[in-house]
């Protein structure tokens, strides 16, 4: 599948900055499974190409001088190939050890430990899938109920959430259980589900006997991800995986608008 993604990030403030520094994350990965046909990031000030501690392709903006907005687009088109059973080819570099350290986002509760002593019955993949769908029973996909700073615990005590909160909490329960699991975030083909485009799910670590590695499991949908899914970034949490994160000099009050469309074109 070839997704055709574009997506704009403006930032407005009411009075003007001397300085702005973002990390941006919005370059797809180099993996086996997808294939960037082009890709562009168009925005002002310099941008310095570089890839993080988790193999994520990074660039670091800087802006100087009198501004009071700031622009940023990516957009390009990326081959997406299916997978089996959401197992990824490539175990990466890194040990999956790497991702069984807590985060203040994905710390555990007495709620979520006992979430997930009831709802992890093994470590296989369709016990995996069995925990995203009762993440999806407990917390309701709902717009705006959580902010970036909520926890995993966070969610499920609301009850609701949006696919960063479902990530998190899939997380957080796997490590209950000492089961590697990563973050990762990306796009998504939405369909007709109402769901944004720019989406978070989850990798895990199994070990079966016909497969070890990285599962990818998109938890919103409870399903395995896909030829639907662009992988932007993976790292232990949102906040090492965020699209765009930084800091500012001045600017007063500040407002944020994002759009995203991604567009399947079936390719021969």
């Amino acid at each position: 599948m070839r997704l055709a993604i574009r997506h704009e990030t403006l930032y407005r403030y009411t009075a003007p900055l001397t300085y702005t520094i973002q990390l941006l994350r919005l370059t797809p990965r180099l993996e086996p499974d997808q294939h960037t046909v082009f890709w562009q990031i168009a925005t002002a000030g310099r941008c310095h190409a570089f890839s993080d501690a988790f193999g994520n392709q990074c660039h670091m903006l800087t802006i100087t001088g009198s501004h009071d907005t700031v622009r940023i687009v990516a957009e390009g088109e990326v081959d997406i190939a299916p997978l089996d059973r959401g197992r990824l080819p490539d175990r990466g570099a890194l040990s999956p050890l790497v991702f069984t350290c807590p985060t203040r986002l994905t710390a555990r509760s007495e709620a979520v430990t006992a979430f997930a002593a009831a709802h992890l019955k093994g470590r296989d993949s369709r016990a995996l899938l069995r925990l995203a769908e009762a993440i999806c029973g407990a917390v309701a996909y709902q717009s705006g109920a959580t902010a970036v700073t909520s926890t995993a615990a966070d969610a499920l005590q609301l009850g609701c959430g949006v696919c960063q909160d479902h990530a998190h909490l899939f997380i957080a329960c796997c490590h209950a259980h000492d089961i590697p699991a990563r973050y990762v975030s990306g796009y998504i083909d939405a369909g007709t589900t109402g769901h944004a485009e720019s989406h978070a799910w989850a990798d895990v670590w199994v070990e079966e006997t016909d497969f070890t590695g990285w599962v990818s499991i998109d938890i919103t949908h409870a399903k395995f991800s896909g030829e639907l899914h662009c992988r932007l970034a993976v790292a232990r949490d949102y906040d090492s995986a965020a699209p765009v994160s930084g800091v500012r000099r001045g600017g007063g009050d500040e407002s944020l608008d994002v759009s995203v469309q991604v567009t399947p074109m079936f390719t021969q």
